[in-house]
């Protein structure tokens, strides 16, 4: 069954502006995922930074090393 050229024409028009509308949104999260790795990648390196510090204070005061431990654990 043929559909009317009105019915036809709008249906048309739905699917492009869909498909428009997730490329959009596909963008979106393509952004945001990269964003979330960018800032990611940098908490990491703070972490690394602030755990030499603890580890050297650890070491020289001869106290034990909790991430050491939490890390043997698992």
């Amino acid at each position: 069954m043929a559909l009317p050229k009105e019915q036809e024409s709008f249906y048309k028009q739905t699917l492009e502006n869909a498909k428009k509308e997730i490329l959009r949104i596909e963008k979106e999260m393509e952004k945001e995922v990269a964003e979330f790795k960018a800032r990611m990648a940098e908490l990491q390196k703070q972490k690394e930074a602030v755990r030499q510090i603890y580890d050297g204070a650890a070491e020289i005061l001869g106290v034990p090393n909790e991430f050491e431990e939490e890390e043997e654990k698992e």
